[in-house]
């Protein structure tokens, strides 16, 4: 079969880079992790990995453990910033390329374009000003007219690290499928158990046979873990086994861990590309429109509130309290709250709250019931902390250095009831607790789709050339992003934004907030807005943009 005609951008640039020719040059700044340097509170480490291991490769190798040592930026006009990702070309320079595979595929014959345009970029914020910067763009996944590894000589492997979380097992098998079918990759392993299957246990083979109904089953077919990162282990084990693509599948410390590997592989000139699938059931990863498993677990949530509904409909003063997931970030209660309709009372750890006194938790839920005769609340994991801190100790830390957090719905519970006992009013609560159920089932169809275009796309990167990167979609496309974007700052829900309020209209329950409260939140928004959704707002970082623009020299 004839291949396709490639298209004039590919034909004129085999190269999956920019050619210097038509783009600026790029320059090198100080990563953007600096400006949060101060403001640790905001980096959120759920998943780093925290043993003894990690500490002595942070005084070993400094700088380079927050996954990287610096930006690669390239400027344009009219306010233009691509944040680029590395390329294996960057520290090898005399790698030659081969034609993609996928020209010759049947399969791919109707596609009209076959290849990503060269040039093709994303930009992380749609809505702009008609006068003001057009700001940060990532480059735009896909495949590209040539690649940097030949089918034969590539050995893969695949990890799989942190909590579970619906489609972890969809990736798994599309990353296998999309080599082997689209590229004709053969040698794939499976690193059983998280970082430290690198070193401590066993791998296994993969292959499209293997993995052909694994996303039926929820959990990982690998096995998981906290901790556990050693990275001098883990890079002589990919060396020593002649690994040269590895896929990472985890949460913002997972991701922030890939970072460092590729640091190790970059500083040994290894020709191995490092990518990231970012994976965390919360959504609490910024600049992607969301995550993987967050649709399939709003949908499982839906049966939990349907079921604390119908509790509390059947009882005289029934109350259905239903605890969701969200240990910093409670956008599946939020979402859950808005897609239900039932709810009465929705708290996240976002917007504090109070029990006693006027406008509290305890008054409003008094008044509900003597107008309904019945109540639903919904509570994320972690809402609610400091309150019960205040009675309760500490219960230490899991293996990855992460605060274990108290139950909130038990204790809450507790609460309600010792409140209405005292004042002589008959309650019929029911506490239903689905965190763990809804993390473990398989996804749906939204998200086994949703998989399959990130493992598709990650696949096209690290073919490609591309390292250092995650694949992550941003406004309805699919880009590669550099590692420290993903893991400098947590996603929150917004309690100032029209979402927040379109809940609060929903449920009628009081904003908890005081004026002091919302003026904080609008000035932290405001204070990070830049950073996170438009072009660098380091100071250094814009000099040296306007020198390049101006064709000034560094």
């Amino acid at each position: 079969m004839a291949p396709p005609p490639a298209s004039p951008a590919d034909s004129a640039d085999p190269d999956p880079r920019p050619a210097s020719a038509s783009a600026p040059v790029p320059i090198t700044i100080p990563s953007p992790r600096e400006l949060l340097h101060h403001h640790h509170h905001l980096v959120d480490r759920r998943d780093t990995p925290r043993g003894r291991a990690w500490e002595p490769e942070r005084s070993r190798r400094g700088e380079a453990m927050d996954g990287a040592a610096a930006a690669k930026l390239v400027p344009g006009e009219a306010g233009y910033v691509l944040e680029d990702v590395p390329h294996v070309s960057d520290y090898l320079p005399d790698l030659p390329t081969y034609p993609n595979p996928l020209q010759d595929n049947p399969a791919y014959s109707v596609v009209k374009q076959y290849f990503v345009n060269p040039d093709d970029t994303v930009c992380q914020k749609i809505v702009v000003h008609k006068d003001g910067p057009r700001g940060n763009h990532f480059r735009r996944a896909g495949p590209r007219q040539r690649v940097y590894f030949e089918p034969d000589e590539v050995h893969a492997c695949i990890v799989t690290c942190g909590g579970l979380c619906p489609g972890l097992n969809t990736v798994i098998r599309e990353i296998v499928c999309g080599l082997s079918d689209m590229y004709g990759v053969t040698k794939i392993l499976g690193i059983q158990g998280g970082y430290r299957g690198f070193y401590a246990r066993n791998t296994t083979t993969l292959t499209p046979k293997i993995v052909n109904d694994i996303h039926k089953r929820g959990g990982t077919i690998l096995g998981s873990s906290r901790g556990g990162h050693d990275t001098m282990k883990i890079v002589d084990s990919i060396q020593d086994r002649g690994i040269n693509q590895v896929y990472v599948i985890g949460g913002d410390g997972t991701q922030r861990g890939a970072g460092v590997i590729f640091e190790e592989v970059k500083r040994r000139g290894l020709k191995v590309s490092v990518a990231g699938i970012p994976k965390t059931i919360d959504n609490d990863i910024p600049v992607i429109d969301k995550s993987f498993g967050f649709d399939t677990a709003v949908e499982e949530a839906q049966r939990a509130i349907n079921a604390a509904h119908v509790e509390a409909v059947s009882a005289e003063n029934g109350i259905g309290l239903v605890k969701l997931m969200g240990r910093h970030s409670g956008f599946i209660a939020h979402y859950a709250t808005l897609a239900s309709r039932d709810v009465d009372c929705c708290l996240i750890p976002e917007s504090p709250f109070y029990l006693e006194g006027e406008g509290g938790l305890f008054k409003y839920i008094e008044k509900r019931l003597k107008d309904d005769g019945h109540m639903v609340i919904v509570v994320a994991e972690g809402a609610g902390q400091k309150l019960i801190a205040e009675t309760m100790q500490s219960i230490g830390k899991d293996a990855s250095g992460n605060e274990l957090l108290l139950d909130v719905g038990l204790w809450l519970s507790q609460k309600i009831n010792e409140y209405f006992k005292k004042n002589k009013m008959t309650i019929n609560l029911k506490y239903i607790d689905p965190t763990y159920m809804i993390r473990a089932i398989p996804s749906n169809a939204s998200d086994n789709v949703y998989c399959t275009l990130l493992a598709h796309s990650v696949v096209h990167g690290a073919m490609a050339g591309y390292t250092g990167f995650t694949i992550g979609q941003v406004n309805g496309r699919h880009c590669y992003i550099p590692f420290y974007r993903i893991t400098e700052k947590q996603n929150r829900v917004s309690i100032t934004d029209r979402m927040w309020a379109r809940l609060l209209s929903s449920t009628n329950q009081p904003s908890f907030l005081c004026n002091k409260v919302v003026e904080e939140a609008k000035k932290e928004q405001e204070r990070t807005a830049q950073l996170i959704d438009g072009s660098p707002s380091h100071r250094k970082v814009n000099e040296k943009v306007a020198v390049s623009n101006s064709g000034g020299t560094k």
